[in-house]
């Protein structure tokens, strides 16, 4: 299967139900995994396993952006 035919699946899928499919995408569902692995600490190599991303510079802005939102930080703001 093909990153495309995932792609017209998915917004084929959410039209179906009555979401607006410009708003969805295969990207949004592999980036959104990798922000979520990062939020539950798992661990880079073995959130990439399952993503099958070969490239950590791919992978890092999730878990950075992840990292940003949780990180001592964001609790200055709170």
């Amino acid at each position: 299967m093909t990153p495309q035919s995932v792609n017209l699946i998915l917004k084929c899928r959410c039209r179906q139900v009555g979401f607006d499919a410009a708003l969805f995408s295969a990207h949004g569902l592999r980036s959104g995994y990798l922000t979520e692995a990062a939020n539950r600490d798992i661990p880079l190599p073995e959130a990439m396993q399952k993503s099958l991303h070969k490239s950590v510079a791919q992978v890092a802005s999730c878990y950075n952006n992840a990292e940003r939102k949780n990180g001592r930080t964001a609790r200055l703001i709170v």
